[in-house]
């Protein structure tokens, strides 16, 4: 059965998108077959893993709007086992679009198309990972109710801990009311400059209050992860020798791990 594991953070720049492609390529590596979907409407997802946006025909938001099956829009990429929902910038006014046709179809359910559409596929794929935006609007909200579990990337600076309460509290609601099953499936501590102090402190803060749920890999800060999307490849195809193509795989490892997927 394939697992849906959705990244998750209202704050932008903690390290969802770089994840969701370094993941998503390394469990591919691994060995399992991975469908990657970019929820965001920016969809850098898209780009930075080597998709020509001019070329999609289908995207994400076809998907969700009943134009077209699932399967007519994911694509293969230039990576063996690692296929892509792709998006292009008609997902950013995907909202407003699900509450028009809810309101004229009684039947229509805004929050659970996606959860709809990959329920007749995700079995094709070992792990279905999904890059949401940085919001927690109708979008997140379909990735909620379709995802078994959520990574949440915290970012080691100051303000870490801010903003993750209410992403707390978006989970419990989409728990109660949408998806009883969802998991934390873990947290990943993202872009650590080990050069400093404070880093480290806030890594403390983090494993103290989410205990074993917090990865033991942590990605650090680097300019070769930063660079790797531009030329629309994931890190361990840009730089394999990288620290960050070792802190990628180290994470797949653990997602296979604790999915008892070996």
């Amino acid at each position: 059965m394939g697992k849906v594991i959705s990244l998750v953070n209202q704050k932008g720049g903690v390290g969802k998108t770089t994840t969701s492609i370094n993941l998503s390529a390394s469990l591919a590596v691994l060995g399992k077959k991975v469908l990657l979907i970019d929820l965001d409407p920016q969809g850098n997802t898209t780009t930075g893993i080597g998709i020509n946006k001019g070329d999609i025909d289908k995207s994400v938001y076809d998907v969700l709007i009943d134009r077209c099956s699932i399967n007519e829009a994911i694509l293969a990429t230039r990576y063996k086992r690692l296929f892509l929902l792709p998006a292009t910038i008609n997902l950013a006014g995907i909202d407003i679009e699900l509450m028009e046709k809810s309101k004229d179809e009684p039947t229509f359910s805004k929050g659970k198309q996606l959860k709809l559409k990959l329920d007749t596929i995700k079995d094709l794929y070992d792990f279905v990972i999904i890059d949401c935006p940085p919001s927690l609007g109708l979008i997140t909200t379909n990735a909620l109710t379709a995802s078994d579990s959520v990574i949440i990337p915290v970012q080691c600076e100051f303000f870490a801990l801010e903003g993750i309460m209410q992403l707390l509290n978006t989970i419990m609601m989409a728990q109660k009311n949408l998806n009883p099953n969802l998991d934390i499936e873990g947290v990943l501590l993202t872009m650590l400059d080990s050069r400093t102090k404070l880093g480290f402190e806030v890594v403390e803060d983090i494993r103290k209050y989410f205990k074993e749920r917090v990865y033991n890999t942590i990605i650090p800060r680097l300019i070769r992860l930063t660079e790797a999307p531009s030329h629309g490849k994931p890190i361990i195809a840009y730089d394999p020798k990288s620290k960050g193509t070792e802190a990628y795989l180290n994470l797949a490892k653990e997602v296979i791990e604790r999915n008892g997927n070996n």
